[in-house]
């Protein structure tokens, strides 16, 4: 595997594709802590143990498409607030593909006079995501 542009990467809902996207943001995996510092400490620093962990929140931006299935997919998961099957498909060079169960928690649509109208998803990660090797990469 090598290095990549992100031209081609891709995010599914399901079995469905999101089309139109032009920024899928990271997750962002994240640790509580948990301060076990005790009173016969002589470092004079804290102790911490890992605590849960949180996936993070994947942001999606593109041009809003009304004949796009998988804008319509995100849409209506947003509506009823049920897991869904997520996916995010980097380019064959890199060869990895996160996997997730996510929450759609905001969908947003802009327009501006000199811009195409555009739309804006989050999706919560519910639970571990899954860096895998994509299949035949």
């Amino acid at each position: 595997m090598s290095k990549s542009v992100g031209v081609g990467t891709k995010f599914n809902l399901g079995t469905q594709a999101v089309g139109g996207l032009n920024s899928i943001s990271g997750l962002d995996l994240s640790a509580d802590t948990v301060d076990v510092t005790d009173l016969g400490n002589s470092t004079g620093y804290r102790d911490f143990l890992a605590g849960f962990k949180d996936g993070g929140e994947l942001g999606l931006s593109g041009f809003l498409d009304g004949a796009d299935e998988g804008q319509a997919a995100v849409l209506e998961a947003f509506h009823s607030g049920e897991q869904q099957d997520c996916k995010i498909v980097f380019p064959s060079a890199i060869g990895k593909t996160w996997e997730f169960k996510g929450v759609v928690t905001k969908f947003t649509t802009g327009a501006e006079v000199d811009s195409a109208i555009t739309f804006e998803a989050t999706v919560k990660v519910c639970g571990k995501p899954e860096l895998k090797a994509t299949a035949g990469g």
